[in-house]
């Protein structure tokens, strides 16, 4: 008898630990950053949970009671200019709350774009393939995974080809803890870039850039 109670407590004590380890996987852990540092999740996927979920550490605040316009356009080397969304088409569609876009440059010429759009309305977000597929360009998408301290910021990554031109993107969403409330407000964090001189090394420019704005991810 005491045998049959010791592997019930047992059995008790073992599902109530998995059940505090699944509500701190849906919880940034602010234990766990030092003031002046942020806790996000990031995901894949804005509709769904995701396997690539993540809790990502930044020194940048991407909640939308404040605008995302603060964000740095000097950061590292790379030194950034604002560039306007001006398709009315475009913001007609989506209706973005906050709509951040900038191109980057190095010194030595190399160049991406960052867009950024803050939204408490799900109808701001749509797969970036869309808008290439539309515009006819030949797309293909795939998993991309930005090696940081703690483990890795995964992004989808569409690489589009039209004649000549070749871009390849990685994007990801934000949200301030794992609820996912689109009440709480959903960030799209975009990179785009020109291939320079090929696939691998602007992915490569791109991890770097991300690298800047994400310090660590959090087990």
């Amino acid at each position: 008898m005491q045998n049959i109670e010791r592997r019930i407590l047992i059995t008790i004590l073992l599902l109530l630990a998995g059940g505090a380890a699944l509500m701190a996987l849906n919880r940034p852990s602010r234990a766990a950053v030092v003031p002046g540092e942020h806790v996000y999740m990031a995901d894949i996927d804005n509709w769904r949970q995701t396997a690539r979920q993540q809790r990502v550490v930044t020194p940048y605040d991407f909640d939308l009671g404040n605008t995302l316009y603060q964000l740095p356009l000097q950061i590292g080397a790379w030194q950034g200019i604002e560039v306007p969304q001006t398709s009315v088409e475009v913001l007609i569609t989506l209706q973005p709350e906050q709509y951040v876009r900038r191109r980057y440059r190095l010194p030595d010429g190399r160049y991406l774009w960052l867009s950024i759009i803050g939204s408490h309305k799900s109808k701001s977000f749509h797969p970036s393939e869309i808008c290439y597929s539309s515009a006819g360009w030949q797309t293909n998408l795939t998993l991309h995974g930005t090696r940081l301290p703690g483990g890795k910021l995964y992004a989808l990554q569409v690489i589009a080809r039209k004649n000549s031109v070749e871009h390849v993107v990685l994007y990801f969403y934000l949200w301030p803890d794992g609820q996912r409330n689109p009440a709480s407000g959903t960030v799209l964090f975009k990179l785009t870039a020109p291939v320079m001189p090929d696939a691998t090394h602007t992915l490569a420019l791109e991890d770097d850039f991300i690298r800047l704005f994400f310090q660590r991810v959090l087990r």
